[in-house]
């Protein structure tokens, strides 16, 4: 679907807003996920799009959950225009991506091999510039818990945030990414995270046998890896996610970034929104 198609859609299913993928990407001969998006707005040109792309979404009578920036913490300049866009959308919120693992390669790049204390330093710093850059666009900058890169959970987040205002960067809680790495108990999580913790998003995984290596003693040794699956066949208990949330008292979006392919795309999202709406509606039985 392209933009349009997209939000007319969600809407006629009942989706309450709609948060854009906005970043240039490769072409591919079928669309994907990370390739090929039909429903990405390039991130070359934004400005000149910006008209379009809150005429897409208003049209369909949408809300803005937000922006899903890929600017990197130390692309200072990529970072600038988001948080600018973001103003001028009254979008609100807006990820801002953080430094890799220095074993992770980044983009079409080499992993850096830089040790963790060094990198986190410099995010720290990053993300100091970021707090003072979104307080003066009156927007909020979003923090992504997300494996392969220095903030991959809340206690990590935690720890990057000390002493930054969280009305100017807070963090967003990813239940399939903690899946795959930075996993704690969801409760706890949450509350570590107090009142950084800005947004959330939904979607689910599992970790499966994948292959098999070794020789002699060490013949059979199991490969595993983490994949995307569909909203309630994952490892993330999502009743008791939502459970936490009311726990600590949060009330903003649930954003849904549902990667698994088992059902085509319009049953998938229409049926990812039952799903929820019959999740929240049972954390609310219970009081």
């Amino acid at each position: 679907m392209d933009p349009r198609q997209a939000a007319r859609a969600l809407a006629e299913q009942g989706w309450d807003g709609v948060e854009w993928r906005i970043t240039d990407q490769r072409e591919a001969p079928e669309p994907g996920f990370w390739a090929g998006n039909r429903s990405t707005w390039p991130f070359t040109g934004l400005e000149e799009r910006l008209d379009e792309i809150e005429r897409v979404t208003r049209d369909a009578g949408l809300a803005f959950s937000g922006l899903g920036g890929y600017q990197r913490c130390d692309d200072h300049d990529g970072v600038e225009r988001m948080l600018a866009a973001t103003a001028r959308l009254g979008a609100e919120r807006v990820r801002v991506t953080m430094l890799p693992l220095g074993t992770a390669a980044s983009g079409e790049g080499e992993p850096s091999g830089r040790s963790y204390p060094d990198l986190f330093d410099e995010t720290r710093e990053h993300v100091r510039w970021l707090a003072d850059r979104a307080a003066a666009h009156g927007v909020l900058a979003l923090i992504e818990l997300h494996p392969r890169t220095v903030v991959s959970s809340a206690s990590a987040a935690v720890r990057l945030l000390e002493d930054v205002d969280p009305a100017h960067v807070g963090v967003i809680h990813d239940s399939g990414n903690l899946v795959s790495e930075g996993g704690e108990d969801t409760l706890a999580g949450f509350q570590m995270l107090g009142s950084h913790l800005a947004h959330v998003h939904l979607k689910n995984a599992r970790w499966r046998v994948v292959g098999e290596e070794g020789e002699g003693a060490l013949a059979g040794t199991k490969r595993w890896a983490p994949g995307p699956v569909p909203l309630r066949e994952g490892q993330c208990d999502l009743l008791d996610l939502v459970r936490s949330l009311r726990r600590v008292g949060y009330d903003g979006w649930l954003t849904v970034e549902d990667f698994s392919t088992d059902e085509p795309l319009a049953a998938r999202t229409a049926g990812n929104l039952a799903y929820l709406r019959a999740v929240l509606a049972a954390a609310d039985a219970e009081g």
